[in-house]
């Protein structure tokens, strides 16, 4: 309806319902005279003539929906007459004869209202079930106070809200303005399904399977939008543990499926426990009326039909085409430059357009010939930043500031690095454009295993990657990860995968032998699930589409079906005398105030990078501290704290000749 359409229903809707309390309140001062003959009052006529296809009014409607009777809606009418009419009360306390009874009571009703049946307040009743009308104190039932139920007073006088005791515990979701005909074609099934569906009556429940929640909840709300219903999705943790207040929260959200046309979305991605799983289950088999589910897997429910439906993100082409829709003619400026975008962020629809809405703010305060590349820049950003999502609450965020430079490498290792970058930049052209996706699903994802002495670059390495790439560079907090308890490790690998699904970052497990170790022999159920966690973590470095890269001191306690799945294996190698040197020569910066520092004797010492870097570090402060440059001296004296750190003794091999 337009605006005026709406001004139009509320006016006829207000005029309906004050002659509906005042038909009700002639009953009352009716009964306050026995004796005296009126004929009674008939119903209200909605005004037919002018008011074209606007909706019945209100408390029409109302009754309708709850299956009232006459004298259960006169009832309602009794109750709302005091709130809306403090008079009305004087009418009450006449009609019962008694000043101290100025509230209507259901002796009242059932004394002066037309019809009267004394099911109408029992608890199977509509008005009771439905929490139409509440129930006061009193010795008899027929003496307790009346009093309707806020919200649905405020239904009847045309105001519409959301009942503030299921508000808190929902949130509504718009309906999006675009989808990917991927996503577009799960919507069309649930509209077909429930498009003969009306009411509370039980229809299917779908659950929308997948790893993809906002995209899951899109459609959701698209298919609801087309059928008229406004979506509001409520997380599976915010569910009622005990069966009364679930018992109760159902009854009032289905009342809202009949007063304001609403669906239901029940949060089921991050299901935990047995008791919280018992409450989910219990609450969707008690609720009836158009009802959703997202989880990851199906999730059997007892005592109601379900439709499974998987929901995939929007394929690499969709992408593409949304992101050019989005960007309009600034996509054509880009000339190219969006593949690159595409290839790397895998990003649902709305992120694309909140991404596409700061690239276009940007532009717009540009010059009309600002430089593309800069643009284009700014647009990889912006997905970075718009792509990080939660994986922030999982991971440690490493900042690149590693360059080839600070690299010491032997070619062979240098040039595998190299491939890496080069296969990161290719997948959209290889696995798409030339069709490698399309012959198998399986072995897509980019791994790779950095192995080698402590101190040798590993994490280095992965920072010049992610600097090459412009990628976020994430460390996995193994003690995060890894849990004794069954069932643990893999949801926490899952969560980390799924949260760096839409970015494609560079996610590095540092000491991953600690994790991903030898398949053992199965003795009991320990070792049976320690081989799940093994099996699972091997199933989702194939599945990932970025770049997962592990490090290990112990190549060799790596499972080995784990290693002929990783696409890289990278040795990193103990320094030697040469490379030592070079590394020694990289450590201080040009800055630096050096004095007589003999690279060729401190390549002697018989240590890795990360040590050289450490003693370089640590001579510089003693220099520092000195006010003095950097010398031979101060570099013996951090060496000695390094080595005792390792465990190691200073050789005159070693340092013989330094001062």
């Amino acid at each position: 309806m337009n605006e005026q359409m709406i001004q139009t229903w509320h006016e006829l809707n207000q005029r309906y319902l004050v002659a509906a309390l005042a038909r009700v309140r002639r009953a009352l001062d009716r009964h306050a005279v026995p004796g005296e003959v009126t004929p009674e009052d008939s119903d209200p006529v909605w005004p037919a003539p002018d008011t074209g296809e606007l909706p019945p009014p209100a408390l029409v409607m109302l009754t309708r929906a709850f299956g009232l009777s006459p004298f259960e809606r006169d009832v309602l009418l009794l109750a709302a007459g005091p709130e809306l009419d403090a008079s009305f009360l004087m009418s009450c306390a006449a009609a019962q004869g008694d000043p101290h009874f100025a509230f209507p009571t259901f002796g009242l009703a059932l004394a002066a209202l037309p019809g009267p049946h004394w099911s109408a307040l029992s608890p199977a009743g509509p008005l009771r079930v439905w929490h139409l009308l509440e129930l006061g104190v009193a010795e008899t039932l027929v003496n307790r106070p009346l009093r309707i139920d806020e919200r649905v007073l405020h239904y009847l006088t045309g105001v519409s809200y959301l009942d503030e005791r299921v508000c808190g515990l929902v949130e509504l979701v718009p309906p999006p303005s675009e989808l990917p005909p991927s996503q577009e074609r799960v919507a069309d099934r649930i509209v077909e399904m429930w498009s003969q569906s009306t009411g509370v009556q039980p229809t299917a429940v779908v659950e929308l399977c997948g790893e993809t929640l906002a995209g899951k909840e899109a459609i959701a709300a698209r298919a609801c939008s087309e059928l008229g219903l406004r979506l509001y999705v409520m997380h599976a943790a915010d569910v009622p543990p005990t069966a009364t207040e679930r018992e109760v929260l159902a009854r009032r959200w289905e009342r809202e499926i009949l007063l304001g046309q609403a669906a239901l979305l029940v949060d089921c991605e991050d299901l935990t426990g047995p008791d919280e799983n018992h409450a989910v289950q219990a609450f969707l088999a008690r609720v009836r009326g158009p009802l959703l589910l997202t989880s990851r897997e199906p999730l059997p429910l007892r005592r109601r039909r379900t439709v499974c439906l998987d929901v995939r993100r929007p394929s690499a082409g969709e992408q593409r085409a949304l992101w050019r829709n989005v960007l309009g003619g600034l996509a054509s400026r880009l000339d190219g430059r969006l593949d690159p975008v595409v290839a790397q962020f895998n990003l649902e629809t709305a992120s694309i357009q909140a991404a596409s809405g700061e690239v276009l703010a940007d532009d717009g305060n540009r010059d009309v010939h600002a430089d593309v590349n800069a643009l284009s820049d700014r647009l990889w950003e912006i997905c970075r930043v718009c792509a990080r999502g939660r994986l922030g609450e999982l991971a440690q965020r490493i900042d690149p500031i590693a360059c080839w430079d600070d690299l010491v490498l032997p070619p062979v290792q240098k040039d595998v690095l190299r491939q890496i970058i080069a296969q990161a930049r290719q997948r959209l052209r290889v696995y798409e454009d030339w069709g490698f996706a399309a012959r198998s699903g399986r072995g897509l994802g980019m791994s790779a295993l950095f192995a080698g002495p402590s101190g040798t670059g590993k994490t280095l390495a992965a920072e010049v990657l992610a600097g090459e790439l412009r990628l976020d560079l994430y460390r996995i907090d193994l003690s995060q990860v890894v849990s004794k308890y069954i069932g643990e490790t893999e949801k926490n690998l899952r969560r980390v995968f799924d949260a760096a699904e839409e970015s494609g970052a560079i996610l590095l497990f540092d000491e991953a032998d600690a994790l991903f170790g030898k398949r053992s022999e199965v003795k009991d159920s320990h070792d049976r699930y320690a081989n799940v966690e093994v099996s699972y973590l091997l199933q989702r470095m194939e599945e990932y589409r970025g770049l997962a890269i592990l490090t290990t001191n112990l190549k060799n306690a790596l499972d080995p079906a784990f290693l002929r799945r990783l696409r890289f294996v990278v040795q990193f190698p103990f320094p030697d005398y040469e490379q030592r040197q070079e590394i020694w020569q990289r450590s201080f910066p040009s800055e630096a105030p050096i004095d007589g520092l003999n690279f060729t004797k401190l390549a002697r010492l018989n240590v890795a990078g990360g040590s050289i870097r450490n003693i370089a570090v640590g001579a510089a402060f003693l220099a520092a501290d000195a006010g003095e440059p950097i010398r031979m001296s101060h570099v013996l004296r951090a060496a000695q704290a390094e080595y005792v750190k390792l465990e190691k003794s200073l050789t005159e091999a070693e340092v013989g000749g330094w001062v």
